[in-house]
């Protein structure tokens, strides 16, 4: 039989941006005290709360301080950008959307981590990491993001099948926290910030948008 080597071709793709916020390095310092500074109880998302973690209320963007004004921008910037990046609109149809952005910052301390979850009525998360301790010696994944594959679950697993080269390989996704990086993912994707070791702590901002075109309706309310 004449060998034909089949085309593979790649399914089910999932859009994940990676970006440097530019002036992070500057302004970072400035957000970070800012933040820890207003981590107060009368901020707190109380739905949210885990000891050793901090979230506040999602009104982030409301702020008017010059580091969340920096960041706000920066991160609606950068996730227009995404969008646009991976869709057949227009620059001009894409300059009519309207956005619209809840974000919240979360402190996490040693023993601290964000569950499991994901979230509703919103097509993008995006998190940006402002501050994060060194890199635990004995735990690996101490503080990082991790995306869970949730389509494969029911899969039989065999010789061929569990050992795939990228990016058929099954399995969760991860990302360290470096200060200054952002990342971009589905909305519907579910995440969590697995458990802090050591010492020190994870600050990030979190946002998550999504885009109206002109006339939409039918959008559910946060």
């Amino acid at each position: 039989m004449t060998e034909v080597a089949p085309q593979v071709v790649p399914i089910f793709a999932t859009p994940f941006g990676l970006a440097s916020v530019p002036g992070a390095d500057a302004l970072n310092p400035a957000l970070a005290s800012l933040l820890s500074q207003r981590a107060t109880p009368e901020r707190a998302d109380m739905a949210n709360h885990q000891a050793h973690t901090y979230q506040s209320r999602p009104n982030l963007f409301d702020w008017t301080e010059e580091p969340v004004s920096w960041i706000r921008t920066g991160l609606i910037d950068l996730v227009s950008g995404f969008a646009r990046s991976i869709n057949e609109f227009s620059d001009e149809q894409f300059a009519g959307f309207r956005v619209q952005a809840r974000s919240w910052f979360t402190i996490v301390r040693p023993d601290g981590c964000v569950p499991s979850h994901s979230h509703a009525n919103a097509a993008w998360c995006a998190l940006y990491c402002v501050a994060a301790p060194q890199v635990a010696a004995d735990r690996f994944d101490s503080g990082v993001l991790r995306l869970h594959e949730s389509y494969r679950p029911s899969m039989f697993t065999d010789a061929t099948n569990s050992a795939t080269q990228l990016p058929y390989r099954p399995g969760h996704s991860t990302w360290r926290p470096v200060p200054g990086q952002l990342v971009i993912f589905p909305a519907s994707i579910v995440h969590e910030i697995a458990l802090l070791r050591g010492t020190g702590e994870l600050i990030l901002v979190t946002a998550i948008m999504r885009f109206l075109a002109p006339g939409q309706t039918g959008i559910p309310l946060w």
